[in-house]
């Protein structure tokens, strides 16, 4: 399955720091589709990822999904059935926990300026997010793929990042992406 075969609405998900907002990025870039990264929907700018209310942010997040063309990255999933209802493509990136701390301790200390990033916020490094990752995101990582078994359009499983390479190879995303 290539992304051409995905539609005009995909979906990507997976594990906290597993790449979704830069593959969402590239993604968007290449298919000419609105880029929407749900942490920034979730989050207030300038802040250190503090929540915006759930009302707030489910008038958002169903105001983007209702709309014809999209990349969405992110999880919450509280509003994920909305958003695979509308779907015509899924990516599921399923880094393992041990990658995923690896790429939040390299993107927290060396890229100040990535895809996904909150406005007017520098990320810190923290313990409560490692523990996250190695804690409850493991659990996660069943819905996800849950969520892929489930899903009756064409999707990508992107089990490593030898898959993630693979894909952006084939589909000309990493040679048009500044992360990679």
């Amino acid at each position: 399955m290539d992304l051409d075969d995905l539609g005009q609405r995909i979906c990507i998900l997976g594990p906290s720091n597993s790449g979704k907002s830069t593959l969402a990025a590239a993604v968007g870039r290449v298919r000419s589709l609105p880029v929407i990264h749900l942490d920034q929907y979730r989050h207030l700018p300038g802040t250190q990822w503090v929540e915006r209310p759930d009302d707030e942010f489910e008038l958002m997040h169903d105001e983007v999904v209702r709309t014809d063309r999209w990349v969405i990255d992110g999880n919450y999933s509280r509003w994920l059935p909305e958003r695979l209802r509308r779907a015509t493509g899924l990516v599921v990136l399923d880094a393992s926990p041990a990658a995923s701390v690896v790429r939040y301790v390299r993107r927290t200390l060396f890229e100040s300026d990535r895809a996904g990033s909150l406005d007017g916020t520098r990320d810190r490094l923290r313990i409560e997010m490692i523990r996250f990752m190695l804690g409850p995101a493991r659990k996660n990582r069943l819905r996800y793929r849950h969520a892929f078994d489930e899903f009756g359009r064409p999707k990508v499983l992107l089990p490593d990042r030898a898959a993630l390479e693979d894909f952006s190879r084939r589909n000309d995303l990493a040679r048009r992406s500044p992360h990679g």
